[in-house]
């Protein structure tokens, strides 16, 4: 299988005296291992944006967007295996819910400044200063482009412990476990990436004596009621309500 994608991605990628001035040391640090000669092209493909196309002397596939899309599934698996061995008692639906916030480009731009991959980032004489080296997206997809390259040039168990390295120290599980079953959050999150107005909460009415009140509340993006919830506080009613207007956003 890996010969198979080493033969995928041969090619002409940058041209010889660009690549000779490539610093791959610093790289290396980075990733924590040296890179052979023979897969330094590669390497500088990953870290390649496609606004260097404009220059005649790079093909249309010389960019990291190829190994980003095989970075994405390579990625995908590796979490999967992570969170398999760390979470031994907890069922499919979590386990998919806590990948989905560790591979989604917010977490991977984060792995990506952390390394400091910005730094490395090949970009065309036309886009210097456009932000480019700082943008999420873009940083995000370099990142995965990297994890695909580390895996074709050196192997799923290379390409693991540099993803599962990163994980150990940049991320904080229990944190983002937390935020998997905290419906508020992520509905602010989706409101905000929907570029909607930010949800409110209302408490409709209140039942029962003091020390054992139900509270109905309703959670409003706009002016418009996207759900509703009731519990024995007010925050356990807005979980629900928030989560109620979650499912109404998936259907």
């Amino acid at each position: 299988m890996i010969n198979r994608f080493k033969k995928w991605f041969r090619g002409k990628s940058v041209s010889e005296n660009h690549e000779s001035n490539y610093e791959y040391k610093g790289l290396e640090k980075v990733i924590g291992f040296p890179i052979s000669s023979e897969h330094q092209k590669l390497f500088l493909r990953a870290l390649s944006h496609r606004s260097i196309v404009d220059n005649d002397k790079y093909d249309s596939i010389a960019t990291y967007e190829r190994l980003e899309f095989l970075g994405d599934a390579v990625l995908d698996l590796i979490v999967t295996e992570i969170l398999f061995d760390k979470y031994p008692q907890e069922n499919e639906g979590f386990l998919t819910k806590l990948r989905a916030k560790i591979v989604r480009g917010d977490t991977l731009y984060e792995l990506a400044l952390k390394l400091g991959l910005n730094q490395f980032l090949v970009i065309g004489e036309r886009a210097v200063g456009q932000g480019i080296e700082s943008s999420k997206s873009v940083l995000s997809d370099v990142y995965e482009a990297l994890t695909a390259a580390i895996y074709v040039s050196y192997g799923y168990e290379r390409a693991f412990d540099f993803v599962s390295g990163n994980l150990e120290k940049f991320i904080d599980f229990d944190d983002i476990v937390t935020k998997i079953d905290n419906h508020k959050s992520l509905l602010m999150e989706y409101s905000q990436s929907e570029k909607m107005e930010l949800p409110r909460y209302e408490v409709l009415s209140e039942k029962g004596p003091g020390h054992n009140k139900t509270f109905h509340v309703a959670v409003y993006i706009g002016n418009d009621i996207y759900g509703e919830g009731q519990g024995k506080s007010k925050k356990n009613a807005e979980q629900m309500a928030a989560k109620k207007a979650l499912s109404s956003f998936s259907k």
